[in-house]
């Protein structure tokens, strides 16, 4: 393994390791994101190019403000990038949100719910006491990886018209 890759690493699990974002990324990162699957329910827009993918990643400040964010996502084993997984602070919310996005070859292997638990982990070592996941409604996969990781559910929403659903996990 690099050891750049190894002094990068927020966070190791078994199989897989989480590091910040970096332009290295971009290429994986915009692919993954030109995928109608991985993007039918994000409600995000794919990016336009690789530049603006690595432009969204030298612009990201979540780090540099709240000390955590979405990470890049790593097998351990091969060092490949399989997508993302972390925690967003939204200011508007005054929540803490985990979301993950990985490339579909990688789907039903078990990162998301790996990956998730890994942020629970550093989220309260870092003294975060809630964190929230939302899903669109018809987003089976990823409801089903929520309620693994334990959260209970929250309450139903609409946005954009689309009705979606929150849950939320409590540490103490």
């Amino acid at each position: 393994m690099h050891k750049q890759k190894l002094q990068n690493t927020i966070i190791s699990t078994k199989r897989l390791f989480l590091k910040r974002f970096s332009t290295e990324d971009a290429l994986p990162f915009y692919t993954m994101n030109l995928d109608k699957e991985v993007m039918q329910f994000t409600g995000d827009a794919p990016f336009k190019s690789v530049e603006e993918a690595k432009a969204f990643i030298e612009n990201y400040d979540h780090y540099q403000k709240y000390e955590y964010g979405r990470w890049s996502v790593f097998l351990k084993d091969s060092e490949e990038y399989i997508g993302f997984c972390g925690l967003k602070f939204s200011e508007e919310k005054n929540e803490v949100d985990i979301g993950f996005r990985f490339i579909k070859k990688h789907w039903n292997k078990g990162y998301a719910t790996e990956s998730a638990l890994g942020c629970f982990e550093y989220a309260q070592e870092h003294g975060i006491k809630k964190i929230v996941a939302r899903a669109h409604q018809d987003n089976t996969a990823s409801v089903k990886v929520i309620q693994k990781l334990g959260m209970t559910f929250s309450h139903f929403f609409e946005e954009h018209k689309e009705k979606w659903i929150q849950y939320q996990i409590h540490f103490d």
